[in-house]
């Protein structure tokens, strides 16, 4: 199909402002045991409480981006759109899960869905910390998905970043993707935030963003960030674009959701 048509498929049957979301998620070796079983844990659960809501379950986009090794975009489609030969389970609460990873090219119409088709992929840990690539993967795709939707006529939130790391990049440039995060936070083109799990180099991390120091997460409780993540999505969904959203506390108060 045509992208133009598909685009203006998708959009004509679902014309709710969007606020697009990339989880930049550290798959490294470095994660492996119970750290990346619990971070799966998370994702199902961010799944679940945004499902709950049928707003923010129409207007939030998420694209998960991996960084193990080498730097991936995830297959998050829900079932309606796994291939015939795919496996899909599902929980006690039932919702669908993969258990398997699959990938996607990093082209904006493949890699983000809304919640309500969203399928959490479940992940394995090992390789490296290629964070500043992925990071820089985010970023594209955002710009891509912005343009989508200003050629569609169809309005949005700021979008997000939200960065989860237990070490430091071991790539090299990732200085100059940070600096393209700090002018694009500036011009209100994104949001972005960086979490990181026991180990992470935080004082690295927070040079994403200096002025939000990145959350260092207590022991491994993904589950409360993403409980966290998933209602301040709610929260803003609620509102209007450009509105002051008011966040659940975690000590930064709200968010200015307008954009460039």
């Amino acid at each position: 199909m045509d992208s133009n048509i598909f685009d203006q498929t998708e959009f004509a049957e679902n014309p709710e402002p969007r606020c697009p979301v990339v989880l930049v998620l550290d798959t490294s070796g470095s994660m492996q045991g119970k750290a990346i079983t619990e971070l799966n844990e998370g994702l199902r659960a961010f799944a679940s409480a945004l499902k709950a809501d049928r707003l923010a379950s129409l207007r939030v986009e998420v694209a998960v981006i991996a960084f193990g090794g080498k730097v991936r975009a995830l297959d998050v489609r829900g079932p309606d759109n796994a291939q015939d030969s795919e496996v899909v389970l599902y929980n006690p609460l039932g919702l669908a899960i993969r258990p398997k990873v699959n990938e996607v090219p990093f082209d904006a119409r493949q890699a983000f869905v809304t919640v309500d088709q969203f399928m959490p992929p479940t992940m394995d840990a090992n390789g490296e910390t290629p964070l500043g690539e992925a990071i820089s993967r985010a970023l594209a795709l955002l710009r891509e998905r912005k343009e989508i939707y200003k050629q569609n006529g169809l309005d949005y939130f700021r979008p997000w970043i939200f960065t989860i790391t237990d070490g430091r990049p071991t790539d090299k440039g990732w200085e100059s993707v940070a600096e393209q995060v700090r002018q694009e936070e500036a011009r209100k083109g994104v949001i972005f935030y960086g979490v990181g799990v026991e180990g992470a180099d935080l004082a690295t991390l927070s040079r994403f963003s200096p002025a939000r120091p990145p959350l260092k997460l207590k022991g491994l409780a993904f589950q409360d960030m993403f409980t966290w993540l998933s209602k301040s999505l709610s929260a803003i969904t609620h509102s209007r674009p450009g509105d002051q959203a008011p966040l659940p506390p975690v000590g930064w108060g709200s968010i200015d959701t307008s954009h460039s």
